[in-house]
């Protein structure tokens, strides 16, 4: 079938097609949300206006539709159809037997979208990418899941070994301290938390505890929240500036003003009781090994 480039003659065949085409078919690809977007054997017949050319990347992706960050961090969500044309790697995928169906279309995926303007929003004229792109974002989209099924299983495994804390050796402690009231970290906690990463990285089966604590200003359920904060502010930081893997880490826990470091009595014992303690845990089995 040839396809029109032309509006009024677009519209002209549609009217000769919708008096052969059977009513069930034509009933079967009508989108009830937009009234002027038609589709008979894979070919849109439109009155809908041109809409813009989207380039980005896919950032989302539910059923039919697609979202697309731009290089400005905008979004844009984009509807695709039967009629939706697929240019990967320079060329346009027709009816070949490796033709990429709209689940090429994945998330991660550099595109540029043509587009039309419908009742329902933009609708996708035509969806390209290259080649290497669509390979890239298959290895990374595979890469994540396979590393999730891995962080899951490490999960559950460490779990099972935590039943008894009496099992595992403290290897070391290292502390890092916080002004009053406050859960943000210094530029020497920064540092002596990632020096602290890469020392238990060296230990075979290491595993980290941290545990968030306050002093004894403020109510008790303050302090509880404080000293939870603080513990998370350690744990982000672990894992994003200092590549600690999460599954390699115990759940945080916030002690508020239990088990005080110093006196409480003083400014100095007060300062040196606001702290996060990063234990080094391994098991009694695998120590010394």
């Amino acid at each position: 079938m040839r396809v029109f480039s032309n509006r009024a003659a677009a519209l002209g065949l549609f009217a000769v097609l919708a008096l052969s085409v059977p009513a069930s078919l034509s009933a079967q690809r009508h989108d009830p949300a937009d009234a002027n977007n038609i589709i008979v054997n894979g070919v849109r017949l439109t009155g809908m206006p041109a809409g813009p050319e989207v380039k980005g990347i896919i950032s989302a992706r539910s059923g039919n539709r697609i979202q697309v960050t731009t290089a400005d961090g905008a979004r844009t969500t984009i509807i695709l159809d039967d009629a939706t044309r697929i240019r990967g790697g320079g060329r346009l995928f027709g009816g070949d037997r490796d033709r990429p169906t709209a689940d090429a279309l994945i998330p991660g995926l550099p595109v540029t979208a043509k587009t039309w303007q419908s009742n329902a929003g933009l609708v996708a004229d035509q969806i390209s990418f290259r080649g290497g792109d669509l390979k890239t974002a298959r290895m990374i989209h595979s890469g994540t899941a396979q590393r999730f099924e891995e962080q899951a299983a490490a999960t559950e495994a460490l779990r099972g070994r935590m039943g008894d804390i009496d099992k595992y050796n403290v290897k070391s402690t290292t502390n890092v301290y916080f002004d009053s009231g406050k859960w943000a970290l210094s530029d020497r906690a920064k540092a002596d938390l990632c020096a602290a990463a890469t020392a238990a990285d060296g230990v075979n089966g290491a595993l980290l505890l941290v545990v968030g604590y306050t002093d004894s200003v403020g109510s008790e359920d303050y302090n509880q929240a404080l000293s939870e904060k603080r513990a998370g502010s350690v744990i982000n930081y672990l894992q994003q500036a200092c590549r600690w893997k999460p599954y390699r880490m115990l759940t945080p826990t916030g002690m508020a003003e239990a088990d005080p470091a110093a006196d409480n009595s003083t400014a100095a014992g007060k300062a040196q009781n606001r702290r996060v303690s990063v234990n080094v845990l391994v098991s009694k089995s695998l120590d010394g090994m």
